[in-house]
């Protein structure tokens, strides 16, 4: 679990990476807000296209190669988007950055419950991986392109190479843990034989979108957001998109220790409840206060991160691959689709005029699950 986190790490630096780099293209190509978006979109569309043709494929087949691979294709997509000058060949290279995430995270989620033995605190140390790349992709970006402009770019790969090292290691051990003690490995049990539960599935991934949204959207933004609001240029802008990603990591560990001792859903709930708070106080609050609430907004919108996905496994045990590439990959990426609506908005208006309907996005997520029930017990390992 270990390597399967690290590796975890290595592909989601690519996913904050395209946010990282908005603020770089904006001050050296001269983009619009909307054309700035529009990277966050190519990154994110082609990405939530083919999500669930990897979960579905993962359902039939395991195909432990693709860790590997789709690492390196997340990583090579990012490295060549700053060669050149071209805005077709940039939202081409993401793209290509996006297809390799979509492909890397059914399948690492699948691999990551077998080597979990069922275990969602296990789990959560899986997911705090995927934070951990979130939030060191500003810091890492700002270190090469900040001081070698965006042909510096390349360098973005050294992350996919390490990631793809740990993939292999990880499978090794994993194949020879399973081969010394066969009757510890998971093969499924009651989770095969529950029913699928799709409409408690697809209210949990209606409200996973609205976090989706609110996500994405701040992570484009608020870099630009916090530089107009408070000044300070491009350290400013950076520190408050290290602050939304690293609280990630805060809230997900936090998440799997309320749940043991709350239950999935009331913390789930509630932390939707603290994110609406948190999102208002981001667009309303003026001056260095704003730190405070974005640093809230990350913690709310990352506690319940894993929840969702042992959830979304345990209302779809028939179909653990579709579960994790909806709730751990297309939902998540599909909030870049949001991303040139709010640019082209802040074009017209403002970025706060742009940003403000965020708030109401995280009180539509809790009232779809307001009415959701722990999936049976009898088949929901929550160990």
């Amino acid at each position: 679990m270990t390597l399967l986190a690290l590796s975890h790490a290595c592909v989601d630096v690519y996913q904050g990476a395209v946010a990282a780099l908005v603020p770089f293209f904006v001050a050296e190509r001269a983009y619009t807000y909307a054309a700035a978006s529009g990277i966050v979109l190519a990154a994110s569309l082609l990405s939530s296209v083919v999500q669930p043709l990897f979960g579905a494929l993962t359902d039939k087949w395991a195909m432990p190669w693709l860790l590997p691979v789709s690492t390196l294709v997340g990583g090579g997509g990012v490295a060549l988007a700053g060669v050149g000058g071209s805005y077709a060949v940039t939202l081409l290279a993401v793209a290509v950055s996006g297809v390799g995430v979509a492909a890397y995270h059914p399948e690492a989620a699948r691999v990551a419950r077998q080597a979990s033995r069922g275990s969602h605190t296990a789990m959560s140390w899986f997911s705090l991986g995927g934070n951990v790349g979130f939030a060191t992709a500003p810091l890492l970006v700002s270190a090469v392109v900040a001081t070698g402009g965006l042909r510096a770019s390349p360098l973005l790969v050294v992350p996919a190479l390490a990631g793809a090292a740990l993939c292999v290691a990880a499978l090794r051990g994993l194949r020879a843990r399973d081969a010394a003690c066969p009757e510890a490995a998971p093969q499924g049990g009651s989770l095969v034989a529950a029913e699928n539960d799709w409409p408690s599935f697809l209210k949990l991934s209606g409200a996973v979108v609205c976090r989706s949204i609110v996500f994405t959207g701040l992570s484009t933004f608020i870099a630009l957001y916090v530089r107009e609001r408070i000044g300070g240029g491009e350290v400013a802008g950076t520190a408050a998109l290290f602050v939304l990603y690293v609280g990630g990591a805060v809230g997900t560990v936090v998440g799997g220790r309320l749940a043991a001792r709350h239950g999935r859903l009331p913390v789930v709930r509630w932390s939707y409840a603290l994110t609406v708070l948190a999102v208002a106080g981001v667009v309303l609050v003026p001056g260095p206060a704003l730190y405070v609430f974005v640093a809230l907004t990350s913690v709310g919108l990352y506690v319940p991160f894993s929840l969702h996905i042992t959830l979304g496994q345990d209302y779809l045990p028939r179909r653990m691959g579709t579960a994790s590439g909806v709730t751990l990959g297309l939902t998540v990426s599909i909030g870049g689709v949001a991303s040139p609506l709010l640019g082209a908005v802040a074009d017209a208006t403002s970025l706060r005029a742009a940003l403000a309907p965020l708030i109401a996005l995280p009180a539509l997520g809790w009232l779809l699950l307001r009415t959701l029930r722990e999936p049976d017990p009898a088949v929901a390992n929550s160990a």
